[in-house]
């Protein structure tokens, strides 16, 4: 570590978690200025009051005031705002079904049977996501060919009487307008699949080391992929028009077009299993022109479309198959990844033993279907025509959404009114909680701590259990249906709830969807939404929106650089909730492409992460335990976290297996050489934090401040990190230039003359 000397600078360059937070938020600034950036991911600095960079509050440190610069990286543009974005919404299934892939298990290093079972899940994983693509377009085809078309358009149907004549008489106009509109979500989907962000910085992996979140490299644009879903959309059309999957059509020009989409969906599914990345351009030109024919040749011949109920149950029935082969295969590959992480504790081990892909995939599909069912329902309501006939197999999936309605009120009870409450007797006053609080914020804090610290164990368990319930409740009223022909009486109720839900769910999402693309400003809970699904590249589906990692991640790194290119600075990678996975991501490979003297001028805070308790167990393959334990030896301990016991979705990043022992906090966590183990206890730092390892247990409520910062009352949870002073001594360790528990020299000295004055700070840090 090279020493300080007066020429010293710190360079604090923040990462904001979900979209949302402001430029001035996130420098607690009264204004902010951009400094760099293409438009899309904009670097930003405080400003004065002619708009111009202003320095930063300085740092204490070494004793003295150490100039700081403040910088922050916002990347919410690529997530929200505008009627495109607000649109991706719909696509959550799709976006889920890709994060499944993400989810699966690491492949053990030498293991040629892991290595087939990941080759095998990520194929059927691929053909599942295709299923659902055409199972999307099958319902949009649903309502413009069938409800719409077929029956609303129909000869001496009183249905939209405003209509000229004309379109009711003759078939082909008929079968255009139904066409038209489902044709132009294709179209939409494939646009979709070919945007991508900008990227003009680029690292390349470093040579035979694995870096945490290191897959997430390289170009998202999988042409192949986009081409197949596209050439199934347009051939899961032309299937339902000409009568679906197993009605032959008696004419000769209907057997044709039949056997044509029959052979193309068949393509599609070969394709996609396959995994195929490159395809030659002429090849992917002439699937995408038969496709397009074949549906342009559907419209000409102008029958009436008959097929919609076979077509839906066909691909939904290749869906729950996909699901059922990906599950079993997914059950050996988790017990031989399972060397990986046998060693951790059971809080750092992978949701369901490694399994968690599959619930997310059911889960996809689960909506996929609901989203369908729902807008169908909802529109046949506005409507006005209750006479209008939907698939049979509607009724199936009103009665499971009812179903789960019914399963997530009662367990949500059951947790949260139940669970919590037991929770806080059992435990009462942690002693935690009394090492960090005041005597009169015990009360309050304990039960922040309680509330929190079940639902980061037990969050998980909920969704898995409404998953389940949905799966089984799904399995009963396949076999009720088609082994007995009929649904017992005793399930209307709950499919009178599932259609009240899912015309809700489909009516309430389209004015999301609405509220986002005219008032950009109102879209926080879209963005958030956007950002958690985002996160991942195009892997396994590709009508999903563009990454945004695969530009942060390389932008982050290649700013710190230029700022390391003056030797007497330091740079401070700092990210707040989501945005903490992003700094950890960009800090490792940053010092896996600098010198060894570089590397030392390189720090990295993390506050309320979701990084330990949530995406290091969802997503083992992609942040390994191991890469992470490097990562902190890399940074010689200079990675801090800053933890609140009541923030819900953040938590300790370096530590674990925490227990109070007398008047001492111990545990376990990640030691500067690259390992982890037992800890020193932890020591009390000048703010009143616990420092263990490389985390920086706050006090929450915070502690009155002196005067001279901010401060906000009340339990903040996973909220205003920025407003402990915690956060300033954390950069001045992760800078180097302090050591963890110890208070900063100097802070001592800043005693005011006159306390009962208010107080001014001018600092001419440059």
């Amino acid at each position: 570590m090279p020493l300080p000397g007066p020429d010293t600078r710190v360079v604090e360059l923040r990462v904001p978690g979900l979209s949302g937070t402001s430029g001035e938020q996130l420098l607690d600034a009264a204004g902010t200025v951009e400094v760099a950036g293409d438009g899309v991911g904009r670097v930003i600095r405080p400003s004065d009051r002619l708009r111009r960079p202003a320095p930063g509050p300085v740092l204490q440190a070494l004793g003295r005031s150490v100039p700081r610069t403040l910088e922050g990286y916002l990347w919410s543009g690529m997530t929200s705002g505008g009627a495109a974005k607000a649109a991706w919404a719909l696509l959550f299934p799709f976006s889920l079904a890709n994060v499944a892939h993400w989810m699966l298990p690491p492949v053990p290093a030498g293991s040629r049977a892991a290595a087939v079972l990941g080759g095998l899940c990520r194929g059927v994983l691929r053909i599942a996501a295709l299923l659902l693509t055409m199972l999307l377009v099958a319902q949009v085809a649903v309502i413009t060919l069938d409800l719409f078309a077929a029956q609303c358009l129909a000869p001496g149907r009183r249905c939209l009487t405003g209509l000229p004549g004309w379109m009711r008489d003759v078939e082909q106009v008929r079968l255009a307008a139904g066409l038209l509109p489902v044709a132009l979500v294709v179209l939409v989907l494939y646009r979709v699949s070919g945007t991508n962000w900008t990227v003009r910085a680029h690292t390349p992996p470093p040579p035979g080391d694995t870096l945490p979140g290191d897959v997430l490299r390289g170009d998202t644009d999988s042409p192949v992929l986009r081409c197949v879903h596209t050439v199934a959309a347009l051939s899961t059309v032309a299937l339902l028009a000409v009568g679906g999957p197993l009605d032959v059509p008696g004419d000769v020009s209907g057997r044709l077009l039949w056997a044509a989409s029959l052979v193309l969906t068949g393509v599609a599914l070969v394709t996609s299993a396959s995994g195929a990345r490159d395809l030659p351009g002429w090849a992917r030109g002439g699937l995408l022109f038969v496709a397009v024919a074949l549906l342009v040749a559907v419209g000409v011949r102008g029958a009436v479309p008959t097929g919609s109920d076979a077509t839906v149950e066909g691909v939904g029935a290749a869906l729950i198959g996909a699901w059922l082969v990906f599950a079993l295969l997914l059950v050996p590959a988790a017990l031989l990844a399972r060397r990986t992480w046998r060693e951790l504790p059971k809080r750092l081990r992978p949701w369901a033993g490694g399994w968690a892909a599959a619930p997310a995939l059911a889960l996809a599909a689960l909506l996929g279907a609901g989203f369908g069912a729902g807008l169908a329902t909802g529109l046949r309501r506005l409507s006005g025509a209750g006479d209008l006939r939907l698939p049979d197999s509607y009724r199936l999936v009103t009665a499971l959404w009812g179903g789960g309605l019914v399963l997530a009120i009662v367990l949500g009870v059951l947790g949260f009114a139940v669970g919590v409450p037991l929770r806080r007797r059992s435990r009462g006053v942690p002693a935690i909680v009394r090492m960090l609080q005041s005597p009169a914020d015990e009360q309050a804090a304990a039960a922040a701590w309680a509330r929190s610290a079940w639902e980061r164990r037990h969050l998980h368990h909920l969704a898995l259990g409404v998953i389940a319930g949905l799966s089984l409740g799904a399995a009963a009223l396949l076999v009720a249906w088609y082994g007995f022909g009929t649904l017992p009486g005793w399930l209307d109720p709950l499919s009178a709830a599932g259609v009240f839900g899912l015309g809700v769910l489909a009516v309430g999402l389209l004015r999301v969807v609405y509220t986002a693309a005219t008032k950009p400003g109102r879209n926080r809970h879209l963005g958030a939404l956007a950002d958690l699904v985002c996160f991942w590249p195009r892997a396994a589906h590709p009508a999903i929106p563009p990454c945004y990692a695969l530009k942060v991640v390389p932008d982050l790194a290649a700013r710190a650089k230029e700022h390391l290119a003056e030797p007497n600075t330091r740079v401070v990678l700092g990210g707040e909730k989501l945005g903490s996975v992003l700094a950890v991501i960009a800090a490792a490979r940053l010092v896996h492409s600098v010198s060894p003297a570089d590397r030392e001028r390189v720090g990295l805070l993390s506050a309320g992460s979701p990084l330990q308790w949530g995406y290091q167990r969802a997503f083992p393959a992609v942040l390994p335990h191991a890469a992470l334990a490097a990562l902190y030896g890399s940074l010689d301990g200079r990675w801090r976290g800053l933890a609140r016991g009541t923030d819900i979705f953040g938590g300790g990043v370096t530590t674990w297996r925490h227990q109070v022992d007398g008047d001492k906090l111990t545990g376990e966590g990640y030691l500067p050489d690259g390992g982890w183990g037992a800890l020193p206890p932890a020591a009390a730092g000048a703010t009143g934090a616990l420092v263990l390892g490389g985390d920086h247990w706050l006090p929450d409520p915070v502690h009155p401040p002196s005067g001279a910062r901010r401060w906000t009352a009340g339990v903040l949870g996973h909220a205003d990190y920025l407003v402990d002073p915690e956060w300033d001594q954390a950069v001045a360790i992760a800078a180097g230039l302090e050591t963890p528990g110890k208070p900063a020299r100097g802070e001592a000295e800043q005693v005011p003359l006159f306390p009962d004055l208010p107080r001014f700070h001018l600092n001419f840090a440059r």
